[in-house]
């Protein structure tokens, strides 16, 4: 059973967060030969408080 973590600022929609699991939903489909229904995806969003950049968080950088 596959699994994909991914970490991602916080900011994007509902929309786009199931787009990406769709795609990485398929991708490990076609790279593992797994079947659709034992894939699993997660999303965990990061606050742009605690993301840094160059010693600075994300918020602060207008990001």
């Amino acid at each position: 059973m596959p699994f994909a973590q991914i970490y991602m600022m916080e900011g994007r929609t509902e929309e786009q967060k199931r787009a990406v699991i769709e795609k990485v939903s398929t991708a490990l489909v076609e790279a593992t030969g797994a079947p659709q229904e034992a894939i699993r995806v997660w999303i965990d969003e990061v606050p742009k408080t605690n993301w840094g950049i160059a010693g600075k968080t994300a918020k602060d950088l207008g990001r």
